[in-house]
């Protein structure tokens, strides 16, 4: 009876271990993409069903379904221990090595990426700088119409106020 409940304990202590390490994954993808909150809550739920299913496939393989406490205190136990001792340097390692994987197939995808650059600005030349050449032109003309009618209806403004009382008063009559 001891035994079997020595082997149940050593169980849930691998198992908080497992926990510790799928925590752990879950850090690394944090620390090395950043998301957005949203994608982090959804993350999280993540984590809380594996964990569930983890802990609830055991206790009904190992244990036919029954709960004791030092089944919660083996998982505890694990994933301290884990925490503990393994869990800086998985992280340190594995964020260095997906850091390396990020630049690589960045510098990739910069190679690959640059003829497609080239081409696009070559048919932006091509096509794009005889429409901007022209509606710039054409803004450039409306530009000059509006001041030259604004210039117009100035001086016709000023060419009936210079018009003397005098010859003004001899059309009315």
């Amino acid at each position: 009876m001891i035994t079997n409940q020595a082997y149940l304990f050593l169980i849930f202590v691998l198992n908080g271990l497992l926990i510790g390490f799928l925590f752990d994954v879950f850090r690394i993808l944090r620390i090395s993409f950043k998301t957005k909150d949203f994608v982090t809550y959804i993350e999280d739920i993540i984590f809380w069903i594996l964990t569930g299913v983890i802990v609830l496939y055991s206790i009904f393989v190992f244990n036919n379904g029954e709960i004791r406490f030092f089944m919660f205190l083996g998982i505890g136990i694990g994933v301290v221990l884990h925490i503990t001792l393994f869990s800086n340097y998985l992280i340190n390692g594995s964020v260095k090595i997906i850091g390396f994987f990020k630049k690589v197939i960045g510098s990739i995808i910069n190679i690959l990426k640059k003829p497609f650059v080239i081409l696009i600005r070559g048919l932006k030349k091509i096509f794009f700088k005889p429409i901007s050449f022209i509606t710039i032109n054409i803004r450039r003309i409306g530009q000059k119409m509006k001041t030259n009618v604004k210039d117009s209806n100035k001086n016709s403004r000023q060419k009936y106020t210079k018009i003397p009382k005098k010859i003004l008063n001899k059309r009315r009559i």
